[in-house]
Parts: C-alpha cells; sequence; structure tokens
C-alpha cells in the first residue's frame, strides 16, 4: 500500500483560516476530495491521512464525513482539546469511529513551556493509552523542548510533522540536525517527509536543496520510521503535487525499491494501523 501520510481538506473560511495569509493566494479557496484524488492517482498511490488544520470537533466530523464517502481517505488525524476536563469521555467517543487514528495540535503557534506543562503532558498520555497516535506539530526553535515532551510519553506512537520545520530557507541545519539525532535515539518516535518545500524560498528552492536534510533523516531514523506525506494543498504555494513528490522520489533514489516502499506508504499504514 502507498499512501500520502499529510494532506489537509477544507472549504476556506477567510476568518477560520486566517493563517492563509494574503501571501498565501494559490490556496485561499476550498480544497476536496475530488481534488486530491487526480493526484494520487498519478502517482499509484492508494489513499492519503487526512490531518486537521482548524482545531475544532466540527473540523474532527468534517474529516470523518469525507472519510465515510470516500474510502481511499483511510485515515483521519484530529483535534481534540488535551487540557480539558472531559478529554477521556471525547476520546471514548471518537474511538467509535475506525477511521478516527490520531490527534494533533499546533504546538508550532504556542508559547515556551505549552507543550511541557503537566496538564498536556497527560493529554496526550491519554491518547496513547486509547492506542492513538499524537502528530508533533512544532518548529525547529522549538526542538528542544519537543525532545522534552517525548522523553514523558514512552509508551506511544509520536510523529514529527514536517521533519520538525528546519529553516531550509536560510540554510539552518546544524542546531535542527543535532535536535534530530536526540530525537532519534528514541525508538518510539518517526518522522513525515513533508512539509519541506514549504520551509525553502517559496520561488527559487531546487531539491538538491532538500536533500541533506533527508540524509539526516535516513541516517537517523532509517525508512522503517519515516513516512511520506505532501501537505497537500499548503504546499501549493511552493509547488505542485508533481513536484514535491518528484523532488522526493530523486532524494530518495539511492534507496532500494524494498526502502522507497517502506517510506513511501509502509511506515504510515504500521503507524496509523491501516487495514
Amino acid at each position: 500500500m502507498k499512501l500520502d501520510a499529510h494532506q489537509h481538506f477544507w472549504k476556506f473560511d477567510p476568518v477560520r483560516d486566517a493563517w492563509i495569509g494574503e501571501d498565501m493566494q494559490l490556496i485561499r479557496r476550498d480544497f476536496m476530495p475530488e481534488d486530491l484524488k487526480p493526484e494520487l492517482d498519478k502517482h499509484q498511490l492508494d489513499g492519503c491521512i487526512a490531518v486537521q488544520a482548524d482545531q475544532s470537533e466540527e473540523e474532527n466530523e468534517f474529516l470523518l464525513s469525507l472519510s465515510a464517502q470516500h474510502p481511499w481517505i483511510k485515515g483521519v488525524v484530529g483535534w481534540l482539546d488535551l487540557l480539558s476536563d472531559t478529554l477521556p469521555e471525547r476520546i471514548d467517543y471518537y474511538n467509535g469511529f475506525s477511521a478516527f487514528k490520531g490527534v494533533r495540535h499546533i504546538l508550532q503557534a504556542e508559547p515556551d513551556g505549552y507543550m511541557t506543562q503537566r496538564k498536556f503532558v497527560e493529554g496526550i498520555s491519554s491518547v496513547g493509552k486509547s492506542d492513538l497516535t499524537y502528530d508533533i506539530l512544532a518548529k525547529e526553535g522549538q526542538l528542544t523542548e519537543v525532545l522534552k515532551l517525548i522523553k514523558q510519553l514512552p509508551e506511544m506512537r509520536l510523529v514529527l510533522d514536517h521533519i520538525g520545520k528546519p529553516d531550509i530557507k536560510n540554510e539552518s541545519f546544524a542546531h535542527w540536525a543535532t535536535c534530530m539525532k536526540s530525537i532519534s535515539e528514541l525508538d518510539h518516535v518517526y518522522v513525515k517527509l513533508s512539509g519541506m518545500a514549504t520551509e525553502a524560498d517559496w520561488a527559487t528552492w531546487q531539491r538538491e536543496d532538500l536533500q541533506r536534510y533527508v540524509d539526516c533523516c535516513l541516517e537517523n531514523f532509517g525508512p522503517s520510521r519515516l513516512m511520506y506525506g505532501s501537505d497537500w494543498p499548503v504546499c501549493l504555494v511552493a509547488g505542485s503535487y508533481d513536484r514535491i513528490h518528484q523532488s522526493l522520489m530523486h532524494c530518495l533514489q539511492e534507496l532500494s525499491s524494498d526502502e522507497q516502499n517502506q517510506i513511501m506508504g509502509k511506515t504510515a499504514k504500521n503507524f496509523y494501523q491501516i487495514t
């Protein structure tokens, strides 16, 4: 099975989706399954994982309804209020949906200390105890704190979105690479090879700009802990689905076909328990 392990759907709302700024005009519109399916078919991908873009349970219901209509949407990573006293009841509710695979909170927008506060860590732990996954969305400057978070969550499946969002545009590497090596030593943590082009210069990036970042992930995590994600449609501000996919495949060209297949689907299938 080949999977795109990270993409989004939305019906654009300028207030709710204020994070899609004026410099992102290309994606200030609706993006629905009928827009993505031709891209998946073209690249012989069997399905995708739809990840939350809005922090609300309405988002969960929206994505779950799409997955019910389109079986190729193999899973949903939704949002729950991890600080809420009613979190156990909400987890129980969403465990009633086989497509609900995990939870994400947009940590990149939170202040220092947010992710390591006791109640938040306990919230993620409750998600893990229910056999759900957790996607970590954080920026390079937060990776030291991410490591502290991960060390408090030793018994669950965790995945770092967008390779930890290094500042590729400004060629930041050493600090990011050191953090990634430390994170890789905790073998319950996986990484999505996604979101790289949007961290580069949207107008001038070349696939060669991504190579050393991909190589570092390969060296430290190996194919069995890496998974492909397009980050469509956000990626469109930096390049077409074709270009994003082809650039990653170029970065992986020295790997065996088995190793490539691991990254292009097997890791995500196992991580999100796709049947």
